[in-house]
């Protein structure tokens, strides 16, 4: 299962960590030259917790500990 805020919609995304390598200009040399650029996914921080819904059923979601921190989750 995908691991998607229940709350917010956060999910994965993908990007790209650049690695840069040589001596900067304002040191001497001839600047920086990117060298590899590796595709990588940014995974948002979610918990799978009990929360209590609004009808009053308990369930177990998939939320993001930023909007439990922020009080939108009441736990169940």
């Amino acid at each position: 299962m995908a691991r998607i805020c229940f709350l917010t919609g956060r999910r994965p995304v993908r990007g790209g960590s650049i690695t840069y390598r040589g001596i900067s200009k304002k040191s001497g040399g001839i600047g920086l030259q990117r060298v590899k650029n590796t595709k990588r996914t940014f995974r948002p921080n979610v918990q799978n917790i009990r929360v209590k819904l609004p009808t009053g059923q308990v369930k177990r979601l998939w939320v993001s500990v930023k909007a439990i921190k922020a009080g939108f989750v009441t736990k169940g």
